[in-house]
C-alpha cells in the first residue's frame, strides 16, 4: 500500500486538531468533557498548582473557561475514574478495562522494591484487612479515617516517608482493591473498587491481544500520525506488548495505514502511522480554512508529554524544571508553553498568589525565529487574560523579564482584568 505522504507541517496540524485544540471548542459542559476525553483519551493528574491543576488546564485549552466542579461531579457519578495511563490520569469509565488488563502487574516483577514492598504488605496483613473492612463498611472515606491503625513494622525509600496506612491504600490502589472515588474539596476519598465500579467485579479480564489492538488505535488517533514509539509511550503508557505485530496486523486489514512525511532533506526516519478514521481531518488540515489556537499549555498537556517527540514534530526543546534547582533552572519552575497556529511561540513562568490574587508573570521567553507580530501579541494576550480569569486571578503582575515587544500589549490586558 502507497503510504500517505504529509509535510512536517501538515503533521504538526494534524497533531494540534486531533488533540481538539482546534475550533469549534466543545461545550463547557459534563457531556462536552466526557466527548472530549473520547478523543484525547486521558487527563493526567498532578498536584502541583503553581498556576492551577494540570487537568484543569487540560481542559481550558480545549473548551475555554468552565466550571471545574464539573469534573468532580463527572468523577462522583462515576463518568471518569483514576487509572495509570500517562502516569495518574483521569479516563473514562467505559474506557477503564484497557488499564484494567495492566493493574497491578508491576507486583509479579523481580526488582529490589517489589520484593521489599511484597514483604512489607505481608507483614502488615492485618492493616491491610483492617482498611478493606472499613471501606466495605463505610466508604468512601478519606485516608484520615485510618489514623488509629497502627503496622507492624515501618516502610521508608526515597519517594515516601508518610503514614503507613497511607502507604498500605497505594499499594491497595496499585493492586485495584482500592480507588480514589472523589477529589473535591483538596482530599481525596477511597473506596473498595470493585464496591464502587461494581460492573467490574469478578469480570475476567480482557485478552492481552484485544487490549492492545484496541489501545493502540485509540493512541494513534489521538496522536494524529506517529511512529511505533510515540503510540507506545501515549495513553497506557509502556503496556503495548507485541506492538509491532498489531500495528502490522492491523495494516492489512487498512485500519492503520502507513504515512511518510517528508521535508527538503527527505523522507524522516522511521515507520509512520495513520489511523483511517483521521483521514478526515487530515482533508480539514489541508484545506484553506485550516486555523489553530494561540493558547498557554500545561506542561503535561497530552499534546507535549512525548518530549522527544514534541522536539521533532514542533522543532521545540521543552522539559520541566520542577526538580531542578532554582540557580540551574533556564526559564523557571512551572512554564507553560505558548502555541500560537502550529508553532510553538514562546513560552511563560508564572505563578498565582492565592492569598492576593496576584497572578505574578515572572518571566515571558520568546522562540527563535517566532512570529512577532501584533496579531500573534494580541492573541497570546487575549488568551493569558482568559487564563488569569479561570485560576480567579484579581490582578495580572509584570515581572523584569518580559521582552520590551511584550510588555505593551500584556500591559494592556493587566488593565483589563
Amino acid at each position: 500500500m502507497q503510504p500517505v505522504d504529509l509535510t512536517p507541517t501538515e503533521a504538526r496540524r494534524l497533531a494540534i486538531t486531533a488533540q481538539r485544540l482546534t475550533a469549534p471548542r466543545p461545550p463547557a459542559t459534563k457531556e462536552g468533557i466526557v466527548d472530549l476525553l473520547r478523543r484525547i483519551n486521558c487527563l493526567q493528574l498532578d498536584p502541583i498548582r503553581a498556576v492551577e491543576r494540570t487537568q484543569l488546564l487540560v481542559l481550558r485549552s480545549r473548551i475555554g473557561n468552565f466550571d471545574p466542579s464539573l469534573l468532580d461531579e463527572l468523577q462522583e457519578q462515576r463518568f471518569i475514574v483514576e487509572g495509570d495511563a500517562h502516569r495518574a490520569s483521569f479516563v473514562l469509565t467505559e474506557d477503564y478495562e484497557l488499564l484494567r488488563r495492566w493493574i497491578g502487574s508491576h507486583f509479579d516483577g523481580k526488582a529490589a522494591w517489589v520484593q521489599r514492598a511484597r514483604e512489607w504488605m505481608a507483614a502488615n496483613a492485618s492493616l491491610r484487612e483492617q482498611i478493606i473492612d472499613r471501606l466495605q463498611a463505610g466508604g468512601p472515606l478519606p485516608a484520615t479515617a485510618f489514623d488509629d491503625l497502627e503496622a507492624v513494622s515501618s516502610y521508608t525509600s526515597n519517594w515516601f516517608s508518610g503514614k503507613p496506612t497511607s502507604l498500605m491504600i497505594q499499594f491497595l490502589e496499585s493492586l485495584g482493591i482500592v480507588i480514589c472515588v472523589s477529589r473535591s474539596s483538596s482530599r481525596k476519598l477511597w473506596h473498595l473498587r470493585d464496591a464502587w465500579l461494581p460492573e467490574w467485579a469478578g469480570k475476567a479480564l480482557p485478552a492481552e491481544e484485544e487490549v492492545v489492538t484496541r489501545a493502540c488505535q485509540r493512541s494513534l488517533r489521538a496522536l494524529g500520525v506517529a511512529t511505533e514509539r510515540q503510540i507506545s509511550r501515549h495513553f497506557i503508557r509502556n503496556r503495548y506488548p507485541k506492538l509491532r505485530q498489531r500495528l502490522a496486523k492491523l495494516a492489512a486489514e487498512e485500519i492503520v495505514l502507513p504515512a511518510r512525511i517528508e521535508d527538503d532533506k527527505g523522507p524522516w526516519e522511521g515507520d509512520w502511522y495513520l489511523h483511517r478514521d483521521s483521514m478526515s481531518l487530515l482533508e480539514a488540515v489541508r484545506s484553506d480554512g485550516w486555523k489553530g489556537p494561540t493558547v498557554f499549555l500545561s506542561p503535561f498537556d497530552n499534546l507535549i508529554c512525548d518530549r522527544d517527540r514534541t522536539e521533532l514534530l514542533f522543532d521545540f526543546h521543552y522539559r520541566i524544571e520542577i526538580y531542578v534547582p532554582k540557580a540551574k533552572r533556564q526559564y523557571g519552575y512551572y512554564v507553560l508553553p505558548l502555541l500560537h497556529g502550529d508553532r510553538f511561540i514562546g513560552r511563560m513562568d508564572s505563578q498565582l498568589d492565592r492569598k492576593t490574587g496576584t497572578y505574578r508573570i515572572h518571566a515571558m521567553y520568546q522562540e527563535e525565529d517566532a512570529p512577532a507580530d501584533a496579531q500573534a501579541l494580541t492573541a497570546a494576550a487575549e488568551s493569558l487574560l482568559e487564563l488569569a480569569q479561570f485560576i480567579g486571578a484579581k490582578r495580572i503582575e509584570l515581572g523584569e523579564r518580559i521582552p520590551a515587544i511584550w510588555r505593551d500589549v500584556l500591559g494592556e490586558v493587566t488593565r483589563r482584568l
